[in-house]
């Protein structure tokens, strides 16, 4: 099974020989195997796990911390394209723990506004969240 997957900030991934793809989507965590049926569906932030064999037939594995994005399987590949991408040997701890921080901030700021809450300033910062405890959780995986 063929993988390419695409992200907003530049970072791509590509394999010829997948044996599994494992990660979360909105309706619950998947496996993909070689021979999937057809499927189309959203991604959420979480941690992407790829197994694959590389040219030298040695098999890998590789995991990522992922943000929203879109999942398609037809015909043998997968297709995936991500607001974010960060491999593991990428994740900045500190980094990850102050975003973590800054949105746990103003999530509930924005909560405990007496003013009307602007739902799209609160969906940034729950994003923001997400993606900063996917890679965490991508962190102590190592």
């Amino acid at each position: 099974m063929k993988l390419e997957i695409l992200s907003f900030d530049g970072k791509s991934f590509r394999a010829d020989e997948v044996v599994s793809l494992t990660t979360m989507t909105s309706g619950g965590e998947i496996t993909v195997l070689s021979n999937h049926a057809p499927l189309l569906t959203s991604l959420v932030p979480w941690v992407l796990s790829v197994v694959y064999t590389n040219q030298d037939r040695v098999t890998i594995r590789d995991t990522y911390a992922i943000g929203k994005g879109m999942l398609e399987v037809a015909h043998n590949e997968v297709k995936i394209l991500l607001d974010a991408l960060v491999s593991s040997k990428n994740v900045n701890v500190e980094e990850a723990e102050k975003a973590k921080q800054r949105a746990l901030e103003l999530m509930e700021k924005y909560k405990d506004s007496k003013d009307k809450v602007d739902m799209e300033k609160f969906i940034d910062a729950e994003d923001q969240l997400l993606k900063s405890i996917a890679q965490l959780k991508l962190w102590n995986l190592k």
